[in-house]
């Protein structure tokens, strides 16, 4: 599916599904190795996936949160390796779009949430767009604008604090 983010729209699909990443990961002509992003509205759909941070790490990713702040995690030994790639970490956001909030409180799930475009190429901003250059390639797209962050989310190393994106 794609919907609406704080900055792009995303693609997006049940982090459990093996299907449906390869399939996100064709359409983006996306390397395995590379890993994927999982969004929630809250922390607890996250939690799952990940080892505990010491506390002090911790509280620095929550003071962050709900918002545009990535962050990369040491994940549990079950991820899927889809998810986490050629990693033994895996990145992880709570939302602050109300629209990408709703889909996983709706779903009862954490989702996987990449940016709507092939990689390398410009991250498409609405939904009309995404019709037209996915076509009937996605099983659906949600209505609604984009936040208003100019560039995608800041991507940080938990342990390290190295920011990897900003």
């Amino acid at each position: 599916m794609a919907y609406p983010t704080e900055s792009c729209y995303g693609l997006g699909c049940d982090p459990d599904n093996e299907a449906a990443i390869k399939r996100l990961l064709k359409l983006k002509k996306r390397p395995r190795a590379k890993g994927l992003i999982l969004i929630a509205e809250k922390f607890e759909r996250l939690k799952p996936f990940l080892l505990p941070l010491p506390e002090e790490k911790f509280q620095l990713m929550m003071n962050s949160w709900p918002g545009p702040y990535t962050w990369v995690c040491p994940s549990q030994s079950h991820t899927s390796r889809w998810l986490t790639g050629d990693h033994k970490t895996l990145a992880v956001r709570v939302t602050a779009h109300p629209v990408a909030a709703r889909l996983c409180q709706q779903a009862g799930m954490a989702i996987v949430s990449t940016s709507a475009n092939v990689s390398a190429q410009p991250a498409l901003r609405n939904a009309a767009s995404v019709k037209r250059y996915f076509a009937d390639e996605i099983d659906a797209i949600v209505n609604g604008s984009i936040g208003y962050a100019d560039a995608p989310s800041t991507i940080t190393n938990a342990i390290t604090g190295e920011i990897i994106r900003s």
